[in-house]
């Protein structure tokens, strides 16, 4: 293409999803995204009031698009069928809009949970939206995302507030990576263009070799705040099993903490596969954790989320 496609985005109103909008406005992509509600207008932005439920504005979102970034989802639900009415049937629906509008570039955004299934609820939806997507006959490439963080995002504030402490509570011993938002938002937009990532499953994160323990990442984290150590403290998984019962108990469909995510969490294998990263040709990332930790810790004392 001569110019840059016409993007339609689910998932815009998110963390992540706020980051990309940013970023491709910058780089002068125009975009389609949908919101629920009304939005003022913003330049180079035409926000479509709609839902995943709603196959009418789905349509009018990918209508006029070149690329479909499919990145709206669930991540906490009380309930198997919750997730997959929203992260398999909301995706089924936008493979559906973006036929009928004829976009045949379809990004899908998944997650690591997807490569164990059998853990949790949640992978366990995000495989199967892999597999829709897979079997779309569009000229799709799927990003499995492991932990994101950066400005503004609410589900890893807990350890930045933690950090500031100077304490961490930790899952059992375990390694996982990571990435910041900002290198995964340059990554979607990197492969619209690019015909070698058609049919490709990508694991991108910030490039450290076998990932992080959880004591090192909360030290490091830690350090972002000026303090020289932490102390760590890995949690038993049947507390963190218990924690979520409780939590669970507590919040009901509130509950951050469910059954469901402390599986998540107690697994010890959350590395990106190495042969899954991105080709370093197309992408590589550009802001090293440490610093990225303590840009991020800044952020949340600047807006005052940490006080």
């Amino acid at each position: 293409m001569s110019r840059k496609p016409v993007i339609a985005l689910t998932g815009g109103t998110g963390f992540v999803g706020g980051h990309l909008l940013r970023v491709a406005r910058e780089q002068g992509y125009r975009l389609r995204a949908l919101t629920r509600g009304w939005r003022p207008p913003e330049e180079g932005l035409d926000w479509v009031d709609g839902a995943l439920d709603r196959p009418a504005a789905l349509a009018k979102l990918c209508d006029g698009a070149d690329v479909v970034v499919h990145l709206a989802g669930l991540i906490n639900a009380p309930t198997r069928a919750a997730f997959e009415a929203v992260n398999v049937g909301g995706t089924a629906r936008m493979i559906d809009a973006a036929r009928g509008a004829g976009v045949k570039r379809f990004i899908h955004v998944s997650s690591l949970a997807a490569r164990e299934p059998d853990l949790s609820d949640y992978g366990w939806s995000k495989a199967k939206s892999e597999r829709v997507v897979a079997a779309s006959g569009l000229e799709w490439t799927i990003v499995r995302p492991p932990a994101v963080y950066g400005p503004g995002d609410r589900e890893t504030f807990e350890l930045f507030r933690m950090a500031r402490r100077g304490i961490a509570l930790l899952p059992p011993p375990g390694r996982f990576s990571v990435i910041h938002v900002e290198d995964l938002a340059r990554l979607i937009l990197a492969l619209p263009g690019e015909p070698e990532t058609v049919c490709e499953t990508y694991e991108p994160d910030d490039g450290t070799p076998d990932g992080w323990a959880h004591r090192d990442f909360a030290r490091t984290l830690a350090r972002a705040f000026g303090r020289r150590r932490a102390a760590t403290v890995s949690m038993p998984k049947a507390v963190v099993k218990g924690a979520a019962r409780l939590d669970t108990l507590v919040r009901r469909e509130g509950a951050k903490l469910t059954p469901d995510r402390a599986r998540y969490f107690c697994h010890p294998d959350w590395v990106v596969t190495a042969e899954a990263r991105p080709p370093a040709a197309l992408w590589q990332p550009r802001i090293a954790t440490p610093d990225g930790l303590k840009a991020t810790a800044r952020w949340y004392l600047e807006q005052g989320w940490l006080r």
